[in-house]
């Protein structure tokens, strides 16, 4: 049996000892792999610039996970908002599921955070410092001496410094670029958690891009495991026309009654999982498309049609039709945009007060003289605007009334606020045991939301 017969007897990162195989992944070039190339630096500057990014005093984005706290677009979310992450994370995952079945795994090859700063900039600072993959071979197999003294250490030198400063940058996203900075400028002694965290974070950021690498995609993310099930045979992948390309053999100029595919090996060469994609679909494949740039590459070299290998369904594979935007395709779609249309309404409609209103549990209602009957209430706000809001409570029906116990209740800018009140209601307008009320919530006469409780009096007989 041939070689590329058995090809899922082994992995493509293990030898015959089940050992590691490192991958020397030759440098890629072609039209997709600088369409890649213009999208990591949007990403990188996108990334790199968001923490320092501020709407109206307030972060673009921060996920204060220690206070419960995150801010979206400028907007504040605390716990009682959870529920809306809560259907971003559902809506999140029926995204991927259907854009993972129409489109398959182009996520991790041209979006990944991952796929994206080890292939367009850990990958790039090593072909400068070492050179392409055969010279990479060739240095690690040499002798230690001062070329590879300097390089390696160069190179592992540059690796970690990029390290720190994504660590940085990702606490950025966490704590705030203000608290970053005390970190950095304060005496160790004053922020020592921050400071193990950050060189936590730097040192597993290191490990990932200089040692890792591929493995996280292979045996790490499900999500590579997952397109098992989420893949079918109109799922556009990065596949080899077999059609069209077996049986294989070298490229020779006179007809020889072989398939197109000369067998030359430079889709594996720069394949940065070690694969060969002519094995059809595997779980190792990220979708980078660099042994497209590859193939193309050869075929135009040897004057044939180029998309030997190509984006494409396996039915279109065998059918040998052109990729086309199905129905299929347009239903996935608007799905995945009402999905995101959801969530941006519920983003959009958020309350920027909010809170609980609570009636004081163990207690009964309490008469007042021979006409009013009253129940004691707790109510707990969150402010998510940048002003402090003086609150007044109304009752919105019934001709009840709020009677506050204490100071008035004020909650602070960006702060939790809570206070104790009465509703008042007269006998005449109590119709039922338990009945809902609708409480408004007024800021200088601006009604800026209600909430709904229940109050509990006598029946007239």
């Amino acid at each position: 049996m041939e070689e590329h017969d058995e090809f899922r007897d082994h992995l493509a990162t293990i030898d015959e000892k089940g050992k590691r195989k490192w991958i020397y992944a030759k440098k890629p070039s072609g039209r997709l792999y600088t369409a890649r190339t213009v999208l990591s630096v949007c990403y990188f500057l996108l990334f790199f610039s968001l923490p320092f990014v501020q709407i109206d005093g307030r972060p673009l984005f921060l996920f204060d996970i220690p206070n419960g706290r995150f801010t979206l677009f400028g907007a504040v979310f605390w716990p009682q908002d959870f529920f809306i992450f809560g259907l971003a994370m559902l809506a999140f995952i029926v995204f991927i599921v259907l854009f993972t079945m129409a489109f398959g795994r182009i996520f991790c090859g041209w979006i990944c955070p991952q796929t994206i700063f080890m292939e367009m900039l850990f990958r790039k600072i090593e072909y400068w410092i070492e050179g392409d993959a055969a010279q990479q071979r060739i240095l690690n197999r040499a002798e230690w001496n001062t070329e590879k003294i300097v390089k390696k250490t160069g190179k592992h030198a540059a690796f970690f410094l990029l390290s720190v400063i994504i660590a940085n940058t990702f606490l950025a996203y966490v704590i705030g670029v203000k608290e970053l900075q005390k970190i950095m400028t304060d005496p160790m002694s004053a922020h020592l958690g921050g400071f193990i965290a950050m060189i936590a974070f730097s040192f597993v950021f290191y490990a990932v891009f200089a040692f890792f690498r591929e493995q996280v995609c292979t045996v790490v993310c499900p999500y590579g495991r997952l397109q098992s099930v989420l893949l079918d045979k109109n799922s556009v992948v990065v596949a080899y026309d077999y059609e069209r390309g077996e049986p294989r053999g070298k490229f020779k100029k006179e007809a020889n009654g072989l398939g197109d595919c000369i067998d030359c090996m430079q889709c594996v060469n720069v394949c940065p999982t070690g694969i060969d994609i002519r094995n059809g679909t595997q779980l190792e494949c990220v979708n980078c498309t660099a042994c497209i740039d590859a193939c193309n590459f050869m075929m135009e070299k040897v004057g044939r049609p180029q998309g030997l290998i190509r984006l494409a369904s396996e039915n279109g594979i065998a059918q040998k039709q052109p990729l086309r935007y199905t129905g299929r395709f347009k239903v996935y779609t608007v799905i995945c945009t009402l999905l995101l249309a959801a969530i941006t309404f519920l983003l959009i409609s958020r309350k920027p007060v909010d809170g609980s209103i609570l009636r004081t549990a163990g207690m009964l209602y309490q008469e007042r003289g021979q006409d009013s009957v009253s129940n004691l209430y707790r109510i707990k706000l969150v402010n998510k605007t940048l002003e402090d809001v003086p609150l007044e409570l109304r009752i919105e029906s019934g001709g009840g009334k709020v009677e506050v116990v204490g100071m008035p209740i004020h909650v602070k800018a960006e702060a939790q606020g809570e206070g104790t009140f009465f509703i008042v209601m007269p006998r005449s307008a109590i119709r039922e045991r338990k009945s809902v009320l609708k409480v408004g919530l007024y800021e200088n006469g601006k009604r800026i939301g209600e909430k709904k409780t229940t109050f509990l009096g006598p029946v007239s007989q």
